[in-house]
């Protein structure tokens, strides 16, 4: 069926498909961008665990645990102290891993280098790791950051 009068042309409907396609392209390219400048992450105050998951644990040796969306380390010190850090590089956001036998934390990513207290000894990360503050009231383990009292 033909019709007599149609409300857009055969052309103005391509230039329409073309440019929703352009915008949806460009779209999906300037999305990552805008989300790398503006990360949604926001890093909680506190974190509160069981202490009795971590009372277990042996001189020099470290377990994770949630911090936001990020990694958090417990170490537990020689002198049965513990220290807690942000489990990612300073530099660009890469997981860290602790290696015992060495006692330093190591970034797989760009080859960076922490001793066992965070202090940054190798590589191109510019700060040491994010300490956290460890208290112990049983039965919790509270870990917050340094500037919240």
């Amino acid at each position: 069926m033909k019709l007599k009068h149609s409300l857009f042309t055969r052309r103005q409907f391509l230039n329409g498909l073309f440019g929703g396609w352009t915008t949806a392209l460009l779209a999906t390219f300037i999305y990552p961008v805008v989300k790398f400048i503006f990360p949604p992450y926001r890093e909680p105050d506190e974190v509160i665990l069981l202490f009795s998951d971590f009372e277990g644990m042996a001189p020099g040796s470290v377990k994770s645990f949630p911090w936001g969306s990020k990694p958090g380390i417990l170490k537990k010190n020689d002198d049965g102290t513990y220290l807690a850090f942000v489990g990612v590089c300073t530099h660009l956001d890469c997981n860290v891993a602790y290696l015992p036998e060495q006692k330093k934390f190591f970034c797989a990513c760009h080859d960076g280098w922490y001793d066992e207290y965070g202090t940054n000894t190798g590589g191109p990360p510019p700060h040491p790791l994010r300490r956290l503050v460890v208290e112990i009231a049983a039965p919790d383990l509270i870990i917050k950051r340094e500037d919240v009292e």
